[in-house]
């Protein structure tokens, strides 16, 4: 079975991505100089107490074998132990995920409704659809970190609708995603409270991603309606809004799933900006309190977990891709 086929060596693949990330990674600790057994045991231990923790650390045997271990441990989930906090940098990105996960998905669904909105007023030509276009435009042009910055002055110090920082709602729920434990609680105030404070970093981090994935649809509706079954449609008298939603947006999707994704990918590397801007309790807070002391484990872990996920964000768009679209083979 092609799709079969295609799937097999589209995951075949993505092991060999990672494998090169972590290949990457441990490269970068060989050269980073950083100290694993000074940052252990101090920079003052005796000689003897040297010895014995580069030996029960691995550093005494060869580069291969301690690449080997090293994605092993990866395979494993041991990402080793920080330098900073003393805990498996594993259990400090457990805690830590919940918070860039709820964010980027918020972001990553705004990002489609202000697409899917550029795409459908350009094609029919809305009242305000014109000045909505040029500020999404305007808004893409500017880094993600200026937009977070130009939110919080406007949002937040001149006008007052919105938070500045933190996460609000219910905390220490099941789920770590504030807005769903609030809900799941049955808390809607609590609800509202992590939709306010959401809404502004999701915002800025929305904008950029936004605008390409309107781009591509726009260029995909536009191409489907040139279509001679929807000429058909319109033929029969059919309205604009019918066309649209029931010819032309299921036929146009396959490049807009390709563009969301790799979006999607790009969001998590711009949402560890995005938090030290918000002072948002996720990854980026975890990673900007790592690189001032060179914890190169809590570096690397939290590098080879969003990198991982960018790789596979973008394999299960390329299998959806395939299952969605019988055209699409290995070829």
């Amino acid at each position: 079975m092609p799709h079969l086929r295609f799937i097999g060596i589209r995951l075949a693949s993505l092991l060999g991505l990672l494998l090169v990330l972590s290949f990457v990674l441990f490269l970068l600790q060989e050269v980073s100089g950083a100290d694993p057994v000074a940052a252990t045991i101090g920079a003052n231990a005796s000689p003897e107490a040297v010895a014995a923790a580069r030996a029960r650390l691995g550093l005494d045997e060869p580069a291969l074998a301690r690449y080997l271990s090293f994605v092993t441990g990866i395979a494993t989930g041991d990402l080793g132990t920080s330098f900073r906090t003393r805990r498996p940098v594993m259990q400090d990105i457990s805690a830590y995920l919940p918070a860039t996960m709820e964010l980027v998905l918020v972001a990553f669904a705004v990002a489609l409704l202000l697409g899917l909105a550029f795409a459908v007023s350009s094609m029919l030509r809305w009242p305000l659809s014109g000045p909505f276009r040029g500020l999404l435009f305007l808004g893409s042009t500017a880094p993600t970190f200026m937009l977070g910055i130009v939110g919080l002055i406007v949002f937040y110090k001149m006008l007052g609708w919105l938070p500045a920082s933190g996460r609000g709602g219910v905390e220490g729920g099941p789920t770590g995603l504030s807005i769903l434990d609030s809900l799941l609680a049955g808390d809607l105030p609590a609800a509202g409270d992590a939709l306010a404070h959401v809404a502004l970093p999701a915002l800025a981090l929305a904008v950029g991603p936004a605008l390409a994935i309107g781009r591509v649809l726009r260029s995909s509706l536009t191409d489907t309606l040139r279509s001679d079954h929807v000429r058909t449609a319109t033929a029969k008298g059919l309205g604009e809004l019918q066309v649209l939603r029931k010819h032309v947006l299921r036929n146009s999707l396959n490049a807009t799933l390709s563009m969301g994704a790799l979006q999607l990918g790009f969001m998590f590397g711009g949402v560890l900006l995005i938090e030290g801007v918000f002072t948002w309790g996720g990854l980026g807070s975890y990673l900007l309190a790592s690189l001032p002391v060179s914890d190169f484990p809590a570096i690397a872990g939290v590098t080879f977990v969003l990198g991982g996920l960018y790789v596979v964000v973008n394999a299960v768009a390329d299998v959806l891709q395939s299952a969605a679209d019988p055209r699409i083979s290995v070829s």
